[in-house]
């Protein structure tokens, strides 16, 4: 009986892998015909060029067109675009859960399930399947280690409210960045409003992406960075940059970047092949080596010399409250920095 049962199973079993082999083939072979997938993304654009790189090598005759702007930018040209009639943006992808709320109640996303997310961590995933989370990155405080010695270097969030960083420092902005968006809102959430109140008073350099203060700490334009995607702080470490990244304790933001497919994809097939892509082992283990970002993917291994996700206090914002309070976010960091 046994032997008979197992029969079954291994011929079952055939039978699904079979059907999985010809759906991808006819998937693969209906995105060829369409020729492209057209992207609209706020992943860095060294990361989502190698990223589409990898897969135009991979399907080859399937060209992946790159549209990397800040996550605000994005969302209003989805918007404009949607509202205009033109069809033209395959995915969507930003570093603000609340867009996907937004867009999400408004019809603007297709139902799709990735292929292999089924073992996602549940905030990685939408209970609905109209988006999910293809990384994850932490907005943490930097220093350039040639102009602020280790000893004197900020290590929580509240040290940034000192007067001797008064002209001293960078910070990105909410009404451009998700992850500075996110950031905002973690930390009002940890010590309300008074906090950035404060923070202002250090007359900071304002900067667009969140990517951008890296840079101008590398560069020593100014001494530390008082927020900024971690991951980009990473990467200029490991190029011989002299930054050092700082893990506060009472709490770091972090942000999950959620991606869709557009309900009225003009390549729709292209954009379900690529979407399966970015969330297989093969291209989320590259976004972990090369990039230093995190994933959902349970399989994916991490740089010895970063930190483990489940070692650090990390400071988690609902999409729902962070799309509610996105107006009332970029109101007050005019309020306060004046920009």
């Amino acid at each position: 009986m046994r032997k008979i049962l197992g029969l079954f199973l291994a011929a079952l079993f055939f039978v699904w892998v079979a059907a999985s082999s010809a759906q991808d083939t006819g998937l693969i072979q209906a995105a060829k015909k369409e020729g492209k997938v057209v992207w609209y993304t706020s992943l860095d654009l060294p990361s989502s060029n190698m990223l589409a790189q990898l897969f135009m090598k991979k399907y080859e005759g399937i060209e992946v067109e790159v549209h990397r702007t800040g996550s605000q930018r994005v969302l209003t040209r989805l918007m404009q675009e949607v509202s205009a009639g033109i069809k033209n943006g395959d995915i969507v992808h930003t570093s603000d859960a609340g867009h996907f709320v937004l867009l999400k109640n408004k019809g603007f996303l297709m139902k799709y399930t990735p292929k292999g997310t089924e073992s996602f961590p549940e905030s990685f995933k939408d209970n609905d399947a109209f988006h999910y989370s293809m990384r994850a990155t932490l907005s943490t405080i930097a220093y350039n280690a040639m102009t602020v010695s280790e000893k004197e270097a900020p290590k929580t969030w509240k040290d940034l409210l000192s007067p001797k960083w008064k002209g001293k420092m960078v910070t990105a902005h909410p009404g451009y960045s998700g992850i500075i968006m996110t950031h905002v809102l973690a930390l009002v959430n940890l010590y309300d409003w008074d906090y950035f109140k404060e923070l202002a008073k250090n007359k900071l350099h304002l900067v667009q992406s969140a990517d951008d203060p890296a840079g101008v700490v590398a560069s020593g334009e100014r001494a530390v960075a008082a927020n900024g995607t971690e991951y980009i702080f990473y990467k200029s470490l490991k190029q011989g940059n002299p930054i050092k990244i700082v893990y506060p304790k009472e709490g770091i933001p972090l942000i999950v970047s959620p991606t869709a497919i557009a309900k009225e994809a003009p390549h729709p097939n292209a954009a379900k092949l690529f979407t399966d892509f970015i969330f297989s082992k093969e291209a989320q283990q590259m976004l972990a080596d090369t990039q230093g970002l995190y994933t959902g993917h349970p399989e994916v291994t991490y740089p010895k010399d970063k930190p483990q996700l489940k070692d650090l206090k990390l400071l988690g914002v609902g999409a729902v409250d962070l799309e509610k309070r996105n107006p009332e976010i970029k109101k007050k960091f005019v309020e306060f920095f004046g920009a």
